[in-house]
């Protein structure tokens, strides 16, 4: 892809500040970032979304984000993390090819989280759970 921003970073052909490099992942720092030590963790391949992921390639960007958070609470001091990754533009994604944020938290840093809780009631989880199951029988 030769357009993506994230491919040419790790094609070395964009400057970022890395972090962390393996086989198949790449973490820098997030030049918007939210606090301090916020990165993002790039798979090396291209992958648009989280769907275009094989297990080993998930493995691998979850094993190097988990490590990346160890590493921002080590060395920022913060009192938590949260990981982000969003996927298409109605999950708000903004940048086609995989990531996963790794971003230190302090309370009180403005960074929020919400959403619009629906309580559905059991009969609808165990619908949804039973529609769940059915796709991963399929595929």
């Amino acid at each position: 892809m030769e357009n993506c921003v994230f491919c040419r970073i790790v094609k070395g052909e964009l400057p970022a500040s890395k972090v962390f490099e393996d086989e198949h992942t790449l973490a820098i720092m997030d030049i918007q970032s939210v606090n301090p030590g916020h990165m993002l963790v790039l798979l090396k391949p291209h992958r648009a979304n989280v769907y275009e992921l094989d297990d080993s390639l998930a493995g691998a960007a979850f094993r190097t984000a988990a490590r990346m958070a160890r590493a921002a609470k080590q060395a920022f001091g913060c009192e938590g993390v949260t990981l982000l990754q969003a996927n298409e533009k109605a999950g708000a994604q903004t940048v086609f090819h995989f990531h996963i944020h790794v971003l230190p938290r302090w309370e009180g840093d403005g960074m929020e989280l919400a959403w619009p809780v629906k309580n559905p009631p059991r009969e609808a989880l165990e619908a949804m759970a039973e529609k769940l199951r059915a796709a991963l029988a399929v595929g």
